[in-house]
């Protein structure tokens, strides 16, 4: 699902027009974007994590030259979907086949 079929499902189902749903919807990905960036975890009981996880640093192969290279620490976003979430889409597998 594209970011606009979300945007207007939403707008749809809490009664609101899509211009409303679209600014709550983007200034929830705000606030999201901006605790992460302060080092924060975000929960969104019943759905999730979104937490800025470490990577370290690690040998690498350049795939053109097969020359070994430092690839440097960094940091990345990364979500864990919360243990009802997990079970909801496992069951909607279960009935498909």
């Amino acid at each position: 699902m594209q970011k606009s079929r979300f945007i207007a499902e939403v707008a749809e189902r809490a009664s609101v027009s899509k211009k409303d749903a679209r600014h709550i919807i983007e200034t929830m990905l705000d606030v999201i974007r901006e605790r992460l960036q302060q080092g924060d975890k975000v929960v969104l009981t019943g759905f999730g994590t979104f937490e800025v996880r470490s990577r370290q640093e690690r040998q690498g192969v350049n795939p053109k030259t097969g020359e070994h290279m430092r690839i440097p620490a960094t940091k990345t976003p990364g979500f864990s979907a919360s243990n009802s979430l997990k079970t909801k889409v496992r069951g909607q597998q279960g009935e498909r086949g």
